[in-house]
């Protein structure tokens, strides 16, 4: 399974962590993460700039934290299960899968959509298993937790490609091809191969017969003495 630390951390709340007031559209407010004591994950906790201001001292420690904008949901974030996923559909599929191949592919493709302004970074820590990333969904809030798997830059083209193949197939990478292989020649009850299947193989010459002694060599006389 591919770390913990990488798992998908909750959506935005509508209302304050500590004072449960609901927040209002366009508000600044407080965006923290905590160690969760019951995994190896985090939990998320929005807070308003009043109420961070007044925890004590010795308040919880947290992961990371940052200054966001609250946006008042629309009710216009249903999806038609037929549409063709987009880039950031499937960053949150292969999150919440989890494989240990699609590490790479999910960093990849938190840089490409914070590229496109869609993500922003808003921290990165270091941790015992490498470099944690912190991103934020511009426009929802939500918050994704990718490890920089810091990949070679003689693998980043691969890694892209392999992204642009989910992109074309709906976030799934297709089956491989398989070619088939002819079949053997199978011999027949005899033991002796079909002369119709079996291939042809050039008939070899059979062995030169050794030369005889010419007449004239048996009848020429032994002048040794």
């Amino acid at each position: 399974m591919a770390l913990p630390e990488s798992w998908h951390v909750r959506s935005r709340s509508r209302e304050c962590a500590a004072t449960q007031r609901p927040f209002t559209d366009g508000e600044t407010i407080v965006t923290a993460l905590y160690p969760d004591p019951k995994s190896s994950g985090y939990l998320r906790r929005d807070i308003c700039l009043d109420a961070w201001n007044e925890l004590p001292a010795d308040a919880e420690k947290t992961f990371s934290f940052w200054k966001t904008t609250f946006t008042a949901p629309t009710g216009n974030e249903t999806q038609n299960p037929v549409e063709k996923l987009s880039a950031e559909e499937i960053l949150h599929r292969l999150i919440e899968e989890d494989e240990d191949h699609t590490e790479n592919t999910r960093y990849i493709l938190a840089v490409m959509l914070e590229r496109q302004k869609l993500l922003r970074e808003t921290d990165h820590q270091r941790t015992p298993n490498g470099i944690l990333r912190v991103y934020e969904h511009r426009k929802t809030g939500e918050v994704y937790l990718i490890r920089d798997p810091d990949i070679p830059l003689s693998q980043v083209e691969a890694f892209q490609n392999d992204v642009i193949i989910l992109l074309e197939n709906n976030g799934r990478m297709p089956e491989p091809v398989l070619q088939e292989t002819p079949a053997e020649t199978a011999p027949d009850e005899t033991g002796i191969p079909d002369p119709e299947t079996a291939p042809e193989t050039a008939a070899e010459p059979p062995p030169a017969a050794a030369e005889a002694p010419s007449p004239a060599a048996e009848a020429q006389p032994d002048t040794a003495r």
